[in-house]
């Protein structure tokens, strides 16, 4: 079959229109090639402007010669298109990629490839990818220590092409003097041994269409707009004087001389003016949060590390890697913060700080060097008892270690998806920093779904500084997940948990609305709807899930509505409608439909005739059928189904 995938077949010419189709259709596909391709030395957000430029700058002008398409044929039965067009765009942005690590041209000018990227252009952002897990970062470093045609010879060989005498043809085709020694070279990379089923290549670790976003120098920025609007501002001032009358604008009353220092804002910078709480504020608190956790660390102490994370707040530099969850402010503290935290964490050091509205992390090597630092944000204002319970620490090679609150008196591991697992004690130090568990945020499978259950409260990771709580019950009155049938719940929900990472959330409820009987005797279905809420309140995430009966514990249950920032499944609409088309055991299928909450009716109009009293709808139906489905409410309103 591989000798027949490479036999040439007579290309045909190829249009302009035709081109653009294929540009369009593979565009993720052709910028994960170029940004593989393009130097490391770049740096991530250069790289991720230029292989996108590099691939709108692929379209040819005019129409394509059979000449010009003599190109080994892709992989096909593999996922890439056979295509003459496909083949024709991808050499074009090969070519370019390559020439941009080759030394200049002619009379010192820049290659096509070395030129910044006219379009795109992002302003006052820095773009990269999202960051993979250990074995991305292995493959990542080993590829930036080739040569472009050797990453060039790599890419396509995992990517595209299905054998070495292609990959040495379309290498030979875009201008590489030696194929085969790339080709050698690429052969010398050791693919990490974490991998399974497809190239690490496909992880977001080198998709540059899915990609985070950071400030740029913020200090070097600020100093040129300032330096800009003050030259501004003096052509403007000098003019107004000589228009206005004696007396200019009048006094400033009580306004602070020009350019005075606040005196608040300078308090913030000193690490003696940093608040702690005693080691039994939290006993007698009304109500126990972030506010009355102790100071506890090796390093509450160290002066000059309080005020290197304390400065790097106010101004955070060029290099310093800056996150924050959805809606939280990245600006200085309005006063003095508090100390929850100083000390060593793996091959870091961590400094917590709080100030009554987010937490702060900053972390800098153990060594001392300052360079890779890093400030995370993390809005937990109206934090209460259970989500003020741990902290995230730090992360490494895909665990994470929490710092727990005070009042945590117990810690144990559980796996979401293995509910009848006894959970596993969790050893703390005497600060309650935790030993390393894993995340499951930082992975995209769900064979496992990692979970912490402290005290009563059941928290995750998803991402945040602050672990997500979850819950289950009626939205009006939900509960800790402690019961076993809570438990059986969550092992069908968890991994649609994917959904809410990175996402600023601060709870998830599973929420049981309904149990259906199925016709035929074929036991009773299950209707969940699960909700994200916020810190910020807005931006909540709902999904209606249907469970079918005797599905093994693990076993994800079928999402059949969702809805983005509503209030359906919450406490302000408790109520909740859904529908599904369901096959029985005899070949027979069936729409069926729940509701949740005060739900008196269903009536489904469309593909699908039928109405019945109550909160359970079950009519013969058409497979692929469309059907309308409308609740009516005790109350005499209406509701409509989440799709």
């Amino acid at each position: 079959m591989e000798q027949q995938a490479t036999v040439p077949r007579p290309p045909a010419p190829v249009d302009v229109e035709q081109a653009e189709a294929v540009l369009i259709e593979h565009y993720p596909r052709l910028v994960r090639l170029a940004y593989l391709v393009l130097p490391p030395a770049l740096g991530r957000n250069r790289r991720v402007l230029t292989a996108h430029a590099l691939v709108q700058r692929a379209l040819p002008r005019n129409r394509v010669g059979a000449s010009e398409l003599s190109l080994p044929a892709p992989r096909g039965a593999d996922g890439s298109p056979e295509d003459p067009g496909y083949g024709y765009v991808r050499r074009r942005v090969l070519r370019a990629a390559l020439d941009a690590g080759r030394p200049r041209g002619r009379w010192g000018l820049p290659r096509p490839g070395q030129l910044p990227p006219l379009l795109p252009q992002v302003w006052g952002l820095r773009l990269f990818p999202r960051s993979g897990g250990a074995d991305e970062l292995a493959l990542d470093q080993a590829l930036a220590a080739l040569s472009g045609p050797g990453r060039a010879a790599y890419a396509l060989r995992m990517l595209e092409l299905p054998t070495e005498q292609d990959v040495c043809r379309l290498l030979a085709d875009a201008g590489v003097d030696d194929p085969e020694a790339a080709l050698a070279e690429a052969a010398g990379v050791r693919t990490p041994a974490g991998s399974r089923d497809t190239s690490l290549l496909e992880s977001v670790e080198f998709d540059p269409c899915s990609l985070q976003a950071r400030p740029t120098d913020l200090m070097r920025r600020r100093q040129h707009t300032r330096a800009a609007l003050a030259a501004a501002a003096a052509v403007v001032v000098c003019g107004t004087l000589l228009a206005l009358p004696d007396g200019g604008w009048g006094p400033d009353g009580a306004a602070a001389p020009s350019y005075a220092l606040n005196e608040s804002a300078q308090r913030a910078l000193d690490p003696a003016e940093l608040s702690k709480a005693s080691a039994t504020a939290w006993k007698r608190a009304d109500h126990p949060s972030f506010a009355v956790w102790p100071a506890r660390g090796s390093r509450t102490g160290d002066r000059e590390l309080l005020r290197r994370a304390l400065a790097v707040w106010a101004r955070p530099g060029r290099t310093v890697q800056v996150t924050a969850t959805p809606g939280t402010t990245t600006g200085p503290a309005a006063g003095p913060p508090q100390l929850l935290y100083a000390g060593e964490v793996d091959s870091a050091v961590v400094v917590l700080l709080y100030d009554g509205l987010r937490v702060v992390r900053y972390a800098e090597a153990k060594s001392g060097d300052t360079a890779g630092a890093a400030l995370d944000f993390a809005r937990t204002d109206g934090a209460d008892v259970a989500s003020s319970s741990a902290l995230v620490l730090g992360r490494t090679d895909g665990n994470v270690r929490y710092l727990t609150a005070p009042w945590v008196t117990t810690a144990a591991v559980r796996d979401l998806l293995k509910p009848d697992d006894t959970p596993q004690p969790l050893h703390r130090d005497a600060d309650g920093v935790t030993d390393a568990v894993p995340s499951p945020a930082t992975t995209n499978d769900c064979h496992g779904w990692t979970s912490l259950q402290l005290g009563n409260h059941l928290v995750t990771d998803l991402g945040e500084l602050v672990p997500t709580r979850l819950t289950a019950g009626a939205p009006a009155a939900p509960r800790d997940v402690t019961s076993a049938a809570d438990l059986a719940g969550w092992s069908h929900g968890a991994c649609q948990l994917q959904a809410a990472r990175w996402q600023g959330v601060r709870s998830v409820n599973s929420w049981q609305f309904a149990t259906q009987p199925l016709p035929g005797a074929a036991g009773s279905a299950q209707w969940f709807c699960t909700r994200t809420e916020t810190w910020r309140g807005t931006g909540s995430l709902a999904l209606a899930r249907f469970q079918a009966p005797d599905a093994r514990a693990g076993t994800p249950g079928t999402v059949v509505g969702r809805g983005a920032d509503t209030t359906a499944c919450g406490p302000r609409e408790p109520r909740v409608l859904a529908g599904v088309l369901w096959k029985s055991h005899g070949g027979t299928w069936y729409a069926l439909a729940a509701g949740g909450g005060d739900v008196a009716s269903i009536t489904a109009t469309g593909g699908v005739q039928g109405s019945a009293r109550g909160p359970l709808l079950a009519v013969p139906a058409k497979q692929g059928v469309q059907a309308e489905l409308t609740g009516r409410l005790e109350d005499g309103g209406k509701l409509a189904a989440m799709r």
